[in-house]
């Protein structure tokens, strides 16, 4: 099988506690849709656990209106070490997750209305789309970002999932060659020199940068790409500033961002194309069994380690649930991998988790 690139699956949040912060995403940004929900140890990931087997917490959170989801993480054996400065605009790995939505102003009004932390008004970016930027109550940065699109358009939330990244670089050459090559982003959708007035607001914001936005040309062709949709990156290069690394002295699932997620087909060919281009397998479950269980779904995952830092994991979906009441689960091995009919992607809202009023 080629090496294909579906949509992104999740962006990893590291959190202190993950019930909490998990409440708070439902809330605000109404990723309310329980995928799995696992408690275990992570035994894979010496390679970015400081060589130590590592207890968490773990839940994929989905919005109904598709985009990636969130993998709401925390450390329980050790306590989750927060990073000790503020992240500026340009440093090194996420800086900001994107977030779609097909009505900007609605929801800069209702999270204004919500108190909540908003770094920049609505703003046009290079390409002449709105967006603004805020914080959420743990110092994570996001992007509201206009995007058509959405997955169910029932949905009484405003805003739907993960759109891309923005990931801070100090050679931008190199970033592109991973994000261009390996994860397939192959159309650049600008590629601007100089000081940004909708980066004013942000941490470091008013610095010279060069940005490039990138996103794939073609229609993604996985099970759940029509769920995923379209996704982005952005990668921003600061001048005049040394940038830090924002995970320095820190190991994964620490809070931040712990790394970005693309759902795939074809791991072995993606093993080898990774290990050609230089970034070979930091993690590889496949090596060590044949489906990574993972609670309520599993499947293979891998990682490889971008030259500015940050974390991409690639998984190969073996299974998941669609009404665990019944026991329906689907197997991708003897299904295939074209898209899922959107009739059984709609089930995933029975999987929602509703909170008290």
């Amino acid at each position: 099988m080629v090496a294909q690139i579906n949509g992104i699956q999740q962006l990893g949040v590291g959190v202190e506690n993950m019930s909490e912060a998990w409440k708070w995403y439902r809330e605000h940004f109404a990723m309310d849709i329980r995928m799995f929900e696992d408690e275990a140890t992570a035994e894979l990931m010496l390679a970015h656990t400081a060589g130590k087997k590592r207890d968490r917490r773990a839940v994929l959170a989905l919005n109904m209106q598709g985009g990636g989801g969130f993998e709401i993480w925390q450390h329980t054996g050790k306590k989750p070490e927060s990073v000790g400065f503020e992240i500026q605009l340009g440093d090194l790995g996420i800086n900001i997750g994107k977030i779609k939505t097909e009505n900007v102003k609605a929801v800069y009004d209702k999270f204004q209305k919500a108190n909540l932390s908003l770094l920049t008004s609505i703003k046009k970016d290079p390409a002449g789309n709105d967006h603004f930027y805020m914080k959420d109550i743990y110092g994570n940065m996001w992007e509201i970002k206009n995007q058509e699109g959405v997955f169910r358009k029932k949905e009484k939330s405003l805003s739907g999932g993960v759109l891309g990244t923005v990931i801070g670089t100090n050679d931008m050459e190199a970033s592109l060659k991973v994000y261009q090559e390996i994860l397939q982003y192959d159309q650049i959708v600008y590629d601007k020199t100089g000081t940004f007035d909708d980066f004013k607001g942000i941490p470091g914001g008013d610095r010279k940068f060069r940005r490039v936005l990138l996103k794939h040309s073609d229609v993604k062709q996985g099970a759940f790409s029509p769920f995923f949709g379209q996704s982005v990156i952005e990668l921003v290069q600061a001048f005049d500033y040394e940038p830090r690394d924002i995970y320095e002295g820190r190991i994964w699932g620490d809070p931040g961002f712990i790394h970005l997620c693309f759902d795939i087909n074809g791991m072995d060919a993606f093993r080898e194309k990774a290990k050609n281009l230089g970034y070979p397998f930091t993690v590889d479950s496949a090596k060590a069994m044949e489906s990574f269980d993972m609670g309520e779904a599993a499947g293979n995952f891998a990682y490889i380690q971008a030259p500015e830092g940050t974390l991409i994991e690639f998984v190969e979906t073996h299974k998941i649930p669609i009404i665990k009441k019944i026991g329906w689960y689907i197997d991708f091995r003897k299904r295939g991998y074209h898209p899922l009919p959107d009739r059984i992607m709609n089930l995933f809202r029975f999987m929602r988790v509703k909170d008290k009023k």
